[in-house]
C-alpha cells in the first residue's frame, strides 16, 4: 500500500503518517520496532536525538533491507553541547543512524534554546544548505516561538510537530493561524490520547457513533483510533504514532482507506473536544 503524502512549503512531500521512536521506545533499542514498522508498510520514521536510540533506529533500517531512497527519515535537535551547532549535532545523528542525510530535521523544544532561537534557526538553515537534511522545521513551538524565528528566517519552517487532538485543538488556534499563513504543516503526536489516556471524556460517545457509521458504510471493521486519525488526516495533519503490534501498525496505515468523515462529523468532534482542555504531555508546552 502506497502511503499518501502532504505537500511542504519547500516543495518536498512528506508521508502523512510516521512511526515514532519516542514515548514507549524512549532510551530503548528500537531495531525490532523499526523493522516491524517497515515490514508492515511504514516509510516515514520519526526519531530524535533525545530519544537516545538513533543508532538502533539505523540498525532497524539496515536490517529491513529497505533502500534509503524509499524511506522518509526525521530527527530532532536536542540540547546543544558546548561548541556544537545544529549542523554538527545533525552530523553526529547521521553517523549514529548510518545514513547520509535526513528528510526532515526539527528543533525539538524551544525551551532548550531560551534567548537563542534566532541563532539556532540560522544553524538549522545552515544544515539544510549543507545537504544534510532536505527540510527543516520545529516541534513544540508556540505561536510566539514561531514569530521569533520568522523574524530572521530565510527558509520557512516546513513543519511544527505538537501535541494535537480534539482536547487541545481549540488552544492550538493561534498556532494554526500561523501555520495556515506560512503553509507550515501541523504534525501531531499524542493524537489518540483522548482514547488511551483520556477514557471517559466527552469524546467517547461521539467517536463510537462515528465509528459505527463508518464501519457500516465501509462493510469492514473501523476502530476508534482510525476515527481520530481520519479526523487529523482530513485536517491535513501529519500523524506520528507508534505500536509494538503488527496488527495495530497495519490498522494505522489502513486509516487512509477508511471512508471520510462528513463535515458535520468533523464539526461535532471539534465542538465536543472543545468542551474539555486537556494536555497529556504538559512538560512540552508552557503553562496555560
Amino acid at each position: 500500500m502506497t502511503v499518501s503524502t502532504l505537500p511542504l512549503n519547500d516543495g518536498h512531500q512528506v508521508p502523512w503518517i510516521a512511526f515514532g521512536t519516542g514515548t514507549a521506545l524512549f532510551g530503548k533499542d528500537a531495531e525490532a520496532a523499526i523493522r516491524l514498522a517497515i515490514d508492515n508498510g511504514f516509510t516515514h520514521l520519526d526519531g530524535a536525538q533525545v530519544y537516545g536510540n538513533e543508532d538502533t533506529l539505523g540498525d532497524g533500517i539496515v536490517a529491513s533491507g529497505k533502500p534509503r531512497s524509499e524511506l522518509y527519515l526525521t530527527t530532532k535537535l536536542g540540547k546543544l553541547q558546548p561548541g556544537a551547532t545544529p549542523k554538527s549535532a545533525l552530523q553526529e545523528s547521521l553517523r549514529q543512524m548510518k545514513v547520509d542525510y535526513v528528510d526532515l530535521y526539527l528543533i525539538h523544544q524551544a525551551s532548550n534554546h531560551v534567548g537563542q532561537l534566532k541563532e539556532i534557526w540560522k544553524g538549522m538553515e545552515e544544515a539544510q544548505r549543507a545537504g544534510l537534511t532536505k527540510s527543516i522545521g520545529v516541534s513544540n513551538f508556540t505561536a510566539d516561538n514561531l514569530k521569533t524565528i520568522l523574524e530572521v528566517a530565510t527558509i520557512l519552517p516546513a513543519i511544527n510537530q505538537v501535541e494535537a487532538h480534539p482536547y487541545v485543538w481549540k488552544a492550538l488556534q493561534p498556532n494554526l493561524a500561523i501555520h495556515d499563513q506560512y503553509k507550515i504543516v501541523t504534525s501531531s503526536y499524542g493524537g489518540l490520547s483522548p482514547l488511551f489516556r483520556g477514557k471517559g471524556g466527552p469524546l467517547d460517545s461521539v467517536v463510537e457513533q462515528i465509528r459505527a457509521r463508518l464501519e457500516k458504510n465501509r462493510g469492514a471493521p473501523v476502530s476508534d483510533g482510525q476515527v481520530l486519525n481520519k479526523w487529523l488526516q482530513q485536517k491535513g495533519v501529519l500523524v506520528v504514532t507508534t505500536s509494538s503490534k503488527a496488527e495495530r501498525i497495519r490498522e494505522y496505515l489502513d486509516t487512509q482507506n477508511v471512508p471520510e468523515l462528513t463535515p458535520e462529523e468533523i464539526a461535532l468532534i471539534d465542538t465536543t473536544g472543545g468542551k474539555l482542555h486537556q494536555r497529556y504531555f504538559r512538560d512540552n508546552w508552557p503553562p496555560e
